[in-house]
């Protein structure tokens, strides 16, 4: 009876080990080739992202590179199965120079693009891209911005932040995108490193993917893990927010 017993015991203790591993390895290949979570640490992509947002990224959009992959395996470059951007895209990527760095930004130039902005105003291959004005913004300490609807070639639309009317980066030189790279910015665009500075044209390779539904969304900069400030932090009416 007591060999019965031990075996019953460690067969417990084997198939559990079993179901951990069956579950690691399937949360893996969901993050990995299916959708991973992010948070927003910062406030550049105000007013479509809040700091606190937590989304889910779809991994297989663009096909798959090295940094799709935990810790980037230097296995090959280039991507697989590949599909192309598109303009309005709210895409992470990783930093070039700074490949650890995870990015989030709106997709504003495909490769052969004249990308300026004047006046506050972007301007793509020489004409200026409509937008109107869509009311202010208010930030969680009762101040106020203006914000304007933008609307791409392609028909993408959203809302960005102007913060002030004489900001450094209103008024650019010309970038032209290389090929197979890409030029990205910040909605909130006074307040955004992007393409216009040290991020410079974000290569094809470096896309982890598209930023598709925020999930959660919590203010004051606390961990969800905090349930006891769900009541006043918690920001219900974020939750499920399409975002393409």
């Amino acid at each position: 009876m007591v060999d019965q017993a031990e075996r019953t015991d460690k067969g417990g203790f084997g198939e559990t080990v079993k179901v951990i591993i069956q579950a690691l390895l399937l949360a893996l290949v969901i993050r990995t080739f299916l959708f991973q979570p992010f948070s927003i640490p910062s406030g550049s992509m105000m007013p479509t992202l809040l700091v606190g947002d937590y989304l889910f990224v779809s991994k297989w959009s663009y096909g798959f590179s090295k940094y799709s992959f935990p810790f980037s395996p230097d296995v090959f470059d280039g991507r697989l199965m590949s599909f192309e951007p598109n303009r309005g895209d709210v895409v992470v990527f990783r930093k070039p120079h700074e490949e650890e760095v995870d990015y989030i930004k709106r997709l504003i130039g495909l490769p052969g693009d004249h990308v300026q902005v004047r006046e506050g105003i972007l301007y793509l291959n020489g004409k200026a891209v409509p937008r109107e004005s869509a009311g202010e913004f208010t930030f969680d300490d009762g101040t106020t911005a203006e914000q304007y609807r933008e609307t791409l070639p392609n028909g993408a639309s959203y809302i960005t932040l102007d913060l002030s009317p004489n900001s450094p980066g209103d008024n650019t030189r010309e970038f032209v995108v290389p090929p197979d790279h890409y030029f990205m910015m910040g909605d909130n665009r006074d307040n955004s490193l992007d393409s216009r500075f040290d991020v410079g044209y974000v290569p094809f390779e470096n896309f982890v993917g598209k930023a598709r539904v925020i999930f959660f969304s919590i203010k004051d900069d606390v961990s969800p893990l905090e349930v006891w400030q769900w009541p006043s932090d918690l920001r219900p009416s974020r939750f499920f927010t399409w975002l393409g």
